[in-house]
């Protein structure tokens, strides 16, 4: 069954293939959360900047969803509970052939060592 929440805009599109911090900042992540409000792509909270929570502490948006391929559930910050969310606009993980971690070039060798708890 798919739950239907406030904080869920299902025809807001990615802000990108790639964390849009870790980009900025020449950084790198593990995997990938998108915003299901604004789109906005963050790194998971194992990644050292965590900027998918970073931006629902900024914003207050409320829930996040995977942006792996294959995976598709939704997280809720204010009940602290995965569920089955709408489809979202397209596309809906960053591209296949993208690494994980990455982006490519970026993810030091030791990078395991990195993740967070």
């Amino acid at each position: 069954m798919v739950e239907q929440r406030d904080g869920i805009d299902p025809t807001t599109e990615p802000s990108g293939t790639g964390c849009k911090e870790c980009m900025a900042e020449g950084a790198w992540w593990f995997h990938l959360r998108r915003c299901a409000q604004c789109g906005h792509i963050g790194c998971c909270d194992s990644s050292p900047n965590q900027h998918a929570t970073k931006h629902h502490h900024e914003t207050g948006h409320p829930v996040i969803t995977s942006f792996e391929p294959g995976e598709r559930w939704f997280y809720d910050y204010r009940t602290e509970k995965v569920f089955r969310g709408p489809a979202l606009a397209d596309p809906q993980s960053h591209p296949e052939d993208q690494p994980v971690p990455g982006p490519a070039g970026r993810v030091p060798p030791d990078w395991e060592s990195l993740l967070k708890g």
